[in-house]
């Protein structure tokens, strides 16, 4: 009986590494959202699997307020450009727009199922795509709206370009359009052999917006010339080993790109899947760089804004950061007991907030003195 106590003892040891500085733990259930404030990057948003959305100091954890009045599991969470607002909203399709400084809800709409939302990066106005295949445009407060008509079927994922005109939507056939903000028109439609086979999971697109990157559970990255919506290349991850035939009652091996991203400071593009592989593209050559290996499935991923260095969380709970240049992991942060759903970074790179299926959000110390 000593024996199996001490065997308890050291696995608990395992457990109990935590490397974070702030753990905020007034969500009651997982927590799938986490954003920053782009002006001070002092405070985070987090939305949960409780209905419950947050605004708390990234310094020590304090509750700044609650927004409240949520329906559903929030899982979508973020602040405007200028940090004035801060936006969140539930699987139902609620959207509550909160006035930071005040404290105080200043718009509300609902839509039909809420799969992404996005703030614009120059103005007070906020896209977001539903269940039905729409994409909403407002201008907060006002509410001034407009839509923008997708195929029939959810718009999976979507992104404002940094010119602030235009939007790429991708949608669960497969397809992706991209979208003029003013005219509300649809510029260009990848579909077919141009399109995906399967259904859309994420959009990026580089500093200048000159290239977009699609990503799909169909296991391919493409990459679009947004001024004529063609396809440059096609990054297509082949699986390590050949399948095994599925056997009765087991699920065959699944795999799909899950984030991915470009540096703004090298011509290199991260992919992360759902199979634990971090794939960094060389854009000049269009041609895999480096694979990174890990544990479990990514998450999702982020790039330092001026440096080659990728940030990757996954699903056995690990932060960690590669060097996208050699390869080489850089370092790795634990502290969660479950796997981590999101993460945001912030603008000096020195902090990494991250959220959990443990219902915990955790604040992470990432600076070093060598970077």
């Amino acid at each position: 009986a000593w024996e199996t106590e001490d065997d308890e003892g050291v696995e608990d040891g395992m457990e109990a590494q935590d490397d974070s500085e702030v753990t905020f733990s007034l969500h009651s259930a997982s927590v799938f959202c986490v954003s920053l404030d782009p002006k001070t990057n002092t405070l985070a948003v987090t939305g949960g699997e409780d209905d419950k959305a947050f605004v708390w100091r990234v310094s020590d954890g304090e509750l700044l307020f609650e927004c409240s009045g949520h329906k559903d599991s929030v899982t979508c969470a973020g602040f405007s450009h200028d940090s004035v607002f801060v936006a969140t909203g539930d699987m139902s399709g609620l959207i509550k727009v909160w006035r930071v400084d005040a404290k105080e809800e200043v718009w509300s709409f609902e839509v039909g199922d809420l799969e992404w939302m996005e703030w614009h990066p120059q103005a007070h106005v906020l896209l977001a795509g539903a269940a039905d295949g729409n994409s909403w445009m407002w201008k907060i407060p006002s509410g001034d709206c407009k839509t923008f008509q997708g195929p029939a079927c959810p718009a999976t994922c979507g992104r404002i370009l940094p010119d602030g005109k235009r939007a790429v939507v991708g949608y669960e056939d497969g397809t992706m359009r991209i979208w003029d903000l003013k005219q509300g028109t649809s510029l260009h439609v990848l579909k077919g052999q141009d399109g995906h086979q399967d259904p859309l999971t994420c959009v990026a697109s580089n500093q200048d917006g000159s290239l977009i990157m699609t990503g799909s559970v169909d296991c391919h990255a493409k990459l679009v010339n947004s001024a004529t919506g063609k396809v440059v290349c096609v990054f297509k991850m082949e699986s390590m080993a050949p399948k095994a035939p599925a056997g009765e009652g087991e699920e065959a091996e699944s795999n799909s790109v899950e984030s991915l991203g470009f540096c703004n400071v090298m011509p290199l593009a991260a992919v992360g899947y759902l199979d634990g592989t971090l794939a960094i593209y060389d854009l000049s050559t269009q041609s895999l760089r480096h694979k990174c290996q890990h544990e479990s499935g990514i998450v999702q991923l982020l790039w330092e804004e001026s440096s080659a260095v990728v940030y990757t969380c996954s699903l056995d709970g690990a932060v960690q950061l590669w060097d996208a240049r050699s390869g080489k992991m850089i370092s790795e942060y634990r502290g969660h007991s479950a796997e981590i759903l999101d993460f945001a970074v912030n603008k000096d790179a020195s902090i990494v907030v991250t959220t959990s299926g443990d219902n915990q959000a955790k604040v992470f110390c990432v600076q070093r003195p060598d970077r």
